[in-house]
């Protein structure tokens, strides 16, 4: 302090301990805000809502997680199966994420586990070797977990919704398609992509077994129907039928289970008589996984990979995983958080440790999940603590009731993959990019063919590579908006500059410009929705404006900031005769322009 008296107005280290004054304060906001008690607890939100917690958010939480748990038990045993892992892999995938998200989720309604898309992406690993399924999950947590510490979360926003629903889409298809195998019970491969596998099932047709295939559809078709099957109750209803109408509902919540079990049962009394008409899931190893840490190193074909090899075999494609994975959770928290903000943070750090916890657990990468998200949500859940009752029922089951499911056929567990896959394909969009934007329509029909026929991670990198081409287009070739009009009897026209005119428009604003001010002697350039203009462009605009003038045209610049102004004025001194402002352009075409000499033509 001293010695910030003794200085005088004139000493040039004033203005150098006035910037470190200014550094010390903001670090010391940024510290307090990062170090404070509401900070750490918007990081560990059970700290929030667990004081408030009480007897009967406890019943609701239950009811929501044991409906949920219902659904998740037999879509765990299948998506495991889509990725080639054990069946209990996918049961494992739903205990310990599920626990890690009650801790660190900040969306009440969002369930975590295993789905139908990282099990695709996840299967040609574990076609080498299952370790692959569980360093992924590490991998994945640590990628996550990084850019959530980071604050990269603004990185998802330059994938656009084209190609994610395009990428959706085509993960439903090569998901649906890899489940005919189970579905018909035909031998073969089931091939690594939609059309592989589509012809891989016209080849191996003549093997079709009858009884799987009749099972299988009958589960579709009794999904389907359970699932549009709903009992209104009227005002006025008695109140017999609305407990029914309760119920019902339950039931329709529950109909993977219902199906399920019914199946199994009736695999387990044809087993009674000597028969066993249908492909079964087999035995399933019971009990805790083995708790470690992932493999980093793993064999395959009698050949050590460590964990530079596995990360080689990983590739650069290995990075769509976490990517799908934060995709995927942030779009359902946003799609049910309703007025609620997301803390996208946040849910990449929920994200990301449910993945790197669970991966020292046996577990394959999880994520939230559009389906068992819905259901949590429409049986009522309060609080995250949903996801711990969910996960006690799977724990439950893998450890006390594996034997039950040796009897699951093959083919009822294809058809709830295939059923919930009919959710995931979003038609609608398809009519709507045609009506409003087709260039966008392109890019989704580029990522969904990309990733039905080259794989899922290349469909979403075709895709992103569309979107860019596409927003490049834009930008090389804005729209320049002309309307014609009168002021007493002058032939008018005004052009709307609009947006940000960069270099790669210059050439195109010049000569659209020509052909647009032919039919007028009076050219209005509206710049009130003009936000940036380079240098290449104001020289053109120039070029063609004085050029124009030769030829009889009045130009008329309206309403252009003062930046644009200034770049004109120094690029060609004696530009600022033609700016003009104000609400209206009627007074300034009125007004005849004071004479002044014409500016030399740009060499």
């Amino acid at each position: 302090m001293l010695l910030e008296n003794e200085m005088d107005a004139d000493d040039p280290r004033r203005p150098l301990l006035g910037n470190v004054q200014q550094t010390n304060s903001k670090l010391r906001r940024l510290a307090s805000r990062l170090c404070s008690t509401d900070s750490w607890k918007r990081r560990l939100p059970i700290t929030i809502w667990l004081p408030k917690y009480s007897l009967e958010y406890l019943l609701r939480d239950a009811i929501a997680g044991i409906t949920v748990g219902l659904t998740s038990i037999p879509q765990g045993i299948a998506y495991a199966m889509v990725a080639g892992l054990p069946p209990q892999v996918g049961l494992y995938s739903s205990i310990f994420p599920g626990l890690m998200y009650m801790l660190f989720g900040s969306c009440k309604d969002v369930t975590v586990g295993p789905t139908a898309i990282l099990a695709a992406l996840l299967a040609k690993y574990v076609a080498k070797s299952a370790d692959f399924a569980y360093l992924a999950s590490f991998l994945s947590g640590c990628v996550i977990l990084l850019l959530g510490i980071l604050q990269l979360g603004f990185l998802l926003d330059f994938i656009s919704t084209p190609v994610i629903s395009g990428f959706t889409t085509a993960a439903a298809l090569q998901i649906s398609a890899s489940q005919l195998k189970s579905l018909f019970r035909i031998s073969g491969s089931s091939g690594d992509t939609f059309f592989d596998a589509i012809i891989n099932f016209f080849k191996n047709i003549k093997t079709v077994q009858l009884w799987d295939t009749v099972l299988g559809i009958s589960t579709i078709i009794a999904l389907l129907l359970l699932k549009r099957a709903t009992m209104t109750v009227r005002d006025g209803a008695s109140p017999c039928r609305a407990r029914l109408a309760g119920c019902w509902l339950n039931v329709v919540r529950a109909r993977n289970a219902l199906v399920v079990f019914a199946a199994a049962i009736l695999a387990y009394l044809l087993k009674l008589r000597g028969l066993t008409p249908f492909a079964l899931t087999g035995t399933i190893q019971g009990g805790l996984p083995e708790f470690g840490p992932p493999p980093f190193q793993t064999v395959v074909n009698n050949q050590t990979l460590y964990f530079e090899d596995m990360l080689e075999v990983f590739g650069g494609e290995g990075i769509v995983m976490p990517l799908v994975a934060i995709l995927e959770s942030i779009a359902i928290a946003k799609a049910f958080a309703g007025s609620t903000t997301v803390d996208a943070t946040q849910e990449m750090l929920a994200i990301g440790m449910c993945n790197l916890v669970s991966s020292f657990a046996q577990s394959m990468p999880a994520t939230g999940s559009f389906t068992r998200t819905a259901l949590n949500h429409a049986s009522g859940v309060v609080t995250p603590a949903g996801c711990f009752f969910k996960a006690m029922l799977v724990l439950l089951a893998v450890t006390l009731l594996s034997d039950a499911f040796y009897f699951i056929p093959r083919a009822t567990l294809a058809g709830i993959i295939i059923v919930a896959m009919f959710s995931l394909m979003e038609i609608n969009i398809i009519r709507r990019l045609w009506r409003n934007s087709k260039l966008e329509l392109v890019v989704y029909a580029v990522t969904v063919v990309s990733g039905a026929g080259a794989g899922l991670e290349y469909g979403i990198a075709c895709g992103a590579a569309a979107d860019a081409a596409r927003a490049l287009a834009r930008a090389a070739r804005p729209r320049l908006n002309a309307t014609a009009f009168k002021v007493g009897n002058q032939d008018c026209i005004s052009v709307s500059l609009t947006g940000g005119l960069s270099y790669p428009c210059a050439q195109h604003v010049q000569h659209k410009l020509r052909g647009l001010v032919l039919r007028a002697a009076l050219v209005v350039l509206d710049a009130r929705q003009l936000h940036a203009m380079d240098i290449g462009v104001a020289e053109n605009l120039i070029s063609v404006i004085v050029d124009l003038e030769k030829q009889g045209h009045r130009f008329l610049l309206w309403n252009f900031k003062q930046s644009h102004q200034k770049l004109l004025e120094d690029i060609h001194p004696g530009f600022e005769s033609r700016f003009v402002d104000g609400p209206s352009i009627d007074q300034h075409i009125l007004v005849p322009r004071a004479s002044r000499e014409l500016l030399p033509a740009p060499a």
